[in-house]
């Protein structure tokens, strides 16, 4: 990735992305994970602010599965960040959430009570440039093959987001 040719002027608020699973512990980590180092790459850390949640707080303050982890450094990529729980304030204060799969997807328009952030709700594979698929499998209760997928689904989608967000920021 090279670049950015024209940073963002002072007064512009970052772009806030959240990503979403059920757990927060495979593939909305992997998302954040991924999405930091392709927007660290561009030089657009001051652009793009990037979080991740789960719909469900069972894994609160865990590390990303060690599983999903391996997978990811085995790419390149350094591993951080714990597990946390989607809240109502984060619909308002992040610009695109994005869900790994269509009940991820129901869960955020739920806690979405009054509709008004259903624009900015969507799912993470909208953003697939080369791959097709209509979410992100739950690699959890499976074996090595389910993370390589995440991993490649999340990379896809996430070259596609920043390409995305460049055109509509610059």
């Amino acid at each position: 990735m090279g670049k950015l040719l024209h940073p963002m002027p002072a007064d512009r608020k970052p772009f806030r992305v959240l990503f979403v699973c059920m757990g927060n512990i495979c593939r909305s980590p992997a998302a954040e994970i991924v999405f930091r180092q392709q927007v660290s790459e561009a030089g657009l850390n001051d652009s793009i602010h990037i979080d991740s949640a789960g719909t469900i707080g069972y894994h609160s303050g865990k590390r990303p599965d060690p599983r999903m982890a391996d997978t990811l450094r085995r790419r390149g990529y350094p591993i951080a960040g714990r597990a946390r729980q989607v809240t109502a304030r984060d619909l308002a204060d992040f610009d695109l959430l994005l869900a790994a799969d269509p009940e991820n997807l129901a869960d955020l328009r739920r806690l979405d009570r009054e509709g008004l952030h259903r624009g900015k709700i969507r799912l993470l594979v909208d953003y697939c440039v080369d791959k097709e698929a209509d979410h992100v499998p739950d690699p959890y209760y499976g074996g090595q093959q389910g993370f390589e997928e995440v991993a490649d689904l999340v990379e896809d989608a996430c070259a596609g987001l920043l390409d995305e967000i460049r055109r509509k920021r610059a």
